[in-house]
């Protein structure tokens, strides 16, 4: 089921919980101070197509 799911996705693999930390990281650090409105999509592409 993994490896079906994983076909899914334009990454080609499931992402991981370290890297959904690594963007909210991103999000609360000074290198985002000029984002806001923006809703981060971190699925590895999976939705990409529906958007």
């Amino acid at each position: 089921m993994a490896r079906r799911y994983s076909e899914m996705i334009a990454a080609g693999r499931i992402g991981c919980p370290q890297e959904a930390a690594e963007a909210a990281l991103w999000l609360c650090s000074d290198a985002a101070s000029y984002v806001n409105g923006h809703s981060m999509i971190v699925d590895g592409g999976l939705t990409a197509a529906v958007r």
